[in-house]
């Protein structure tokens, strides 16, 4: 029987400001820029070195989840409502938000390097490209996307999301760029693109697990 053939892992090891430092127990430890944050994460299933009980050491902010739900941030200094991190050409705004959130996802920097190769290839040969990112968030994948030479449709169902993005791309020198800001549901969307004849060369997906719309609509 000839073995089987597992895909390779693909690591984001390009990042300059941003640090996986410790990890377990459902917790980890990242450098954000200058500041350190440790945060539950709920993949992280294997135990932690040292032990249940060992202390997580030199942090500045510390998000502890609450057995109600939710939770809430100790600080060991005073933390800036919201600072910058560079990956390559972009610049992305953090924020420590109430829901234990920074707004970005760093581990996605591998599929921004991957699609912002196959833009540009595309650009190099004259050929025009349109990009429709749906659940856009904070627009991480909106800014790589848009530098790398693509018309963007970002659509996001919360405005405070949207805003984050285009203060995003102003930060990354995209304020000028040719990005569309959509705040609405995205299936809605969709639905009305379709009946309009719009296409797109390719769609950004990543959906979140729980959600609202932005009528307050569930999404699951």
């Amino acid at each position: 029987m000839p073995p089987v053939e597992r895909p390779a892992l693909i690591v984001a090891d390009r990042w300059q400001s941003y640090q996986l430092l410790d990890c377990g127990g459902g917790m980890k430890q990242e450098r954000w820029g200058e500041f350190t944050l440790v945060r539950p994460d709920p993949q992280i299933i294997w135990p932690r070195r040292g032990g249940a009980g060992a202390k997580w050491e030199n942090w500045d902010g510390f998000y502890h989840r609450s057995e109600s739900g939710g939770g809430k941030w100790e600080f060991r200094r005073k933390l800036p409502q919201q600072w910058p991190v560079t990956y390559g050409e972009l610049k992305f705004n953090i924020r420590r938000t109430s829901f234990k959130h920074t707004g970005l996802f760093p581990e996605q920097a591998v599929n921004w390097d991957w699609f912002g190769a196959k833009i540009r290839t595309a650009r190099a040969a004259g050929r025009e490209v349109s990009v429709l990112n749906l659940f856009g968030y904070t627009g991480a994948a909106t800014a790589a996307a848009a530098a790398a030479g693509a018309s963007v449709c970002h659509v996001d169902a919360a405005e405070g999301m949207v805003k984050w993005c285009r203060d995003n791309a102003a930060l990354s020198g995209l304020a000028s760029a040719p990005i569309r800001y959509i705040t609405d549901d995205c299936l809605k969307f969709v639905r009305r693109e379709l009946k309009r004849g719009r296409r797109y060369d390719a769609i950004i997906m990543d959906p979140p697990t729980y959600g609202r719309g932005s009528s307050g609509e569930m999404w699951r």
